[in-house]
């Protein structure tokens, strides 16, 4: 065979080889999964979804707010008053063993997101136990099935964000006994009274860290692993 067909030969044999591994280098790229972002706020997580839930969780929080009101009315009659409120306040808490709220901050790499959601959920879940007890001792507890209604429904949306964020499930509030102290009627009264104006201004202080947690997952781009 003449020299000239033998390079023709090999260079056809040479071209089909280049072309069949780049078609195999682009079957392996197309099938390969993408990486995910990983760092100190978790992985990498669908960040419109996310802010959603954010969004929909701060407008329960108001919901929640503007419901105490109401509920206060009707269990915690008008001539209720503390002689001395400061002292009588920290002192019935006491009696009733009513825990104090979690405390929330703005987030860190000392207060994470994990560790931010974690004290939302234990703060709501105490409050939800405080005032299931209550309930059950006043004579008109529909306004109270309400508020506890919303604060299940803040809680759904917390486990969702932790499940966005793929940051496992929470703890389990244990349960705060209060059940057992509520023997007397102004025990009742002033269980309401100390729950309803706990639960607010903690929910003054849920309403900031969603904030502060929206514009920190706003600031993380996805792309930035």
């Amino acid at each position: 065979m003449p020299s000239s067909h033998r390079r023709l030969g090999k260079d056809r044999m040479h071209t089909i080889y280049i072309l069949s591994l780049h078609f195999v280098l682009a079957l392996l790229a197309h099938s390969a999964p993408l990486p995910e972002c990983s760092g100190k706020a978790g992985p990498l997580m669908d960040s419109q979804e996310f802010e959603k839930i954010v969004m929909a969780s701060s407008s329960l929080v108001s919901k929640v707010r503007s419901d105490i009101e109401g509920v206060r009315k009707s269990c915690v009659p008008e001539a209720f008053k503390w002689d001395s409120p400061t002292q009588n306040l920290q002192y019935m808490k006491s009696v009733l063993g009513i825990p104090p709220s979690p405390i929330l901050k703005s987030l860190s790499n000392d207060f994470t997101m994990e560790l931010c959601l974690n004290h939302i959920s234990e703060g709501l879940q105490l409050h939800q136990d405080l005032l299931t007890s209550i309930r059950d001792r006043i004579s008109k507890p529909e306004k109270m099935t309400e508020l506890l209604a919303d604060i299940r429904d803040l809680l759904a949306q917390v486990v969702k964000m932790r499940e966005l964020a793929q940051l496992g499930a929470g703890e389990q509030y244990g349960g705060s006994g209060l059940s057992a102290q509520l023997t007397e009627v102004y025990k009742v009264q002033a269980a309401a009274h100390i729950t309803l104006d706990q639960l607010d201004s903690f929910s003054q202080h849920v309403f900031r860290s969603l904030r502060n947690i929206r514009t920190v997952a706003q600031a993380k781009p996805a792309a930035s692993c």
